[in-house]
């Protein structure tokens, strides 16, 4: 992201706010495994690349990767974006529904509902990233399918909070004069920081004056949720369309 920024004119300031820690040992998962394994799921939901790999790295633990891909492969495929197609391509698995950008569970659900795929009493395995993805299990529900929540991996706060910390202390003294945001629980987790160091209210009173960049949809809701308007989404979802559209913005005419 800071090459990205520097390619195209910025000054970068780079801290990070959450952590991947993996769930891989957790019962969903197990359950999963076991479900798989009995032909018992009909649908897998692949949200996120990461999640993507690390399920399929705790599968291994348990098959043989020929036999993870036959028994993926017997069921419906659905991915996200193209970070987890990405990696299913690797292993010569092929989706069955692919979301369209920004690549949200909306445009999931439309592929679905384009299809008039029948979800009545199919159960449906959703390979969860950092917390469940609840409007996409609303929507499950309302189709009557039997839902799998299979958490993968959780986000956390980093070990290291001095570089946010100092990001926070520098955008409430009006350093900033663009704030890049490519994760909704990055907002979670900057007022979560910002709030033990008693600067919530001035931070997003400070925030406020900046072009807030976000990455798509669901990031520009939680935004909106605290307070804070975007100022922009990129033409694609992608970190380099995020950073130089954002710069532009402020460097056009």
């Amino acid at each position: 992201m800071a090459r990205f920024i520097e390619r195209f004119g910025g000054e970068a300031t780079v801290a990070p706010s959450m952590q991947e820690v993996s769930n891989a040992s957790q019962p969903a998962v197990e359950k999963f495994a076991e479900m798989l394994s009995a032909g018992e799921i009909d649908v897998i939901i692949f949200l996120t690349g990461v999640g993507t790999t690390a399920l399929f790295e705790a599968l291994s633990k348990k098959f043989s990767e020929e036999e993870i891909n036959d028994l993926i492969q017997k069921t419906c495929v659905a991915v996200r974006g193209p970070k987890p197609m990405a990696v299913l391509s690797k292993r010569n698995i092929a989706s069955d529904f692919r979301a369209p950008e920004p690549n949200t569970w909306e445009e999931l659900v439309e592929e679905f509902r384009k299809a008039d795929f029948e979800l009545t009493g199919k159960t449906v395995a959703i390979q969860e990233y950092g917390i469940p993805s609840l409007e996409l299990h609303d929507w499950l529900q309302s189709q009557n399918a039997k839902l799998l929540s299979v958490p993968i991996y959780k986000w956390e706060l980093p070990d290291d909070l001095q570089p946010l910390k100092a990001a926070i202390l520098a955008t409430v003294a009006g350093e900033f004069d663009i704030l890049l945001w490519t994760s909704a629980q990055q907002v979670v987790h900057v007022l979560e920081v910002a709030a033990q160091m008693d600067l919530q209210e001035n931070w997003i009173t400070s925030a406020q004056s900046c072009v807030n960049a976000s990455i798509g949809p669901a990031t520009s809701v939680r935004l909106r949720e605290k307070g804070i308007e975007p100022s922009l989404e990129p033409t694609h979802p992608k970190m380099a369309h995020l950073a130089r559209e954002a710069i532009e913005s402020l460097t056009r005419p």
